[in-house]
């Protein structure tokens, strides 16, 4: 017969062991849609002739409104999806174009030209750190919707603070490698960076034409029934 605390010891490495596995859970979902490794060379691409400290200032700026955007759709993705009417297939097949038009420049080696006075720079650096880094980079329709299905599931507080654990690890994960990326342009060259620019561009369009079918595919797969429906 179990004693009254083997039962409690019990349950709570019953609940450890949920949380663990949640936890686990939550950090490779995000990470892989987060994918700081493949938004790195669009990062660099997109700041390539910027001195380092603009480059660290909008990494620090892209994380940050990373992580805010996707804590607002944690706490109220649901009822923002409900008061506008829209889903997240329509956030895929938005980002998909998105992130296809900027995988085919790089696929183009195509540098944004940066002959621009600093007030002008500055500009630009906190257009792109929120625009497209942030959104829909870092904090795209994959990992919004992961969050708000993910916050569904959690039903206890310590799972829901489990989740917001892990988001602020990844983001922070992700700001220690898009920071540390600024040294790859010395390491890599101008030929290594155009060689690795190109075929991460290719990727990442085939990235893109996954997250539009995607986000398609439901809709059409919808489109039909409603009319095989009407036809009866």
């Amino acid at each position: 017969m179990l004693t009254r605390q083997t039962y409690f010891t019990l349950i709570i490495f019953l609940v450890m062991e949920n949380l663990l596995a949640f936890a686990l859970l939550c950090f490779t979902s995000f990470f892989t849609l987060t994918n700081p490794l493949g938004t790195m060379p669009v990062f660099l691409t997109m700041t390539h002739g910027m001195e380092d400290e603009q480059r660290k200032s909008i990494v620090r700026r892209a994380t940050f409104v990373a992580f805010i955007t996707l804590m607002v759709f944690v706490f109220t993705g649901k009822f923002l999806f409900m008061f506008f009417g829209i889903s997240t297939n329509g956030f895929r097949i938005a980002g998909g174009v998105i992130i296809f038009k900027i995988g085919f420049d790089m696929l183009q080696a195509r540098y944004t030209p940066m002959k621009l006075n600093s007030d002008e720079i500055k500009t630009y650096a906190n257009d792109i750190s929120v625009t497209p880094l942030a959104i829909p980079m870092l904090c795209g329709p994959g990992a919004i919707a992961n969050a708000i299905v993910l916050m569904a599931d959690a039903n206890t507080v310590p799972m829901q603070m489990t989740l917001i654990g892990m988001i602020a690890l990844i983001y922070f994960i992700t700001f220690l490698i898009l920071r540390a990326s600024t040294r790859l342009v010395k390491l890599m060259g101008e030929t290594g960076n155009n060689v690795m620019m190109r075929l991460m561009g290719l990727i990442l369009m085939v990235i893109a034409v996954e997250c539009f079918v995607s986000g398609l595919k439901p809709i059409l797969v919808n489109i039909i029934h409603e009319g095989f429906s009407l036809s009866l």
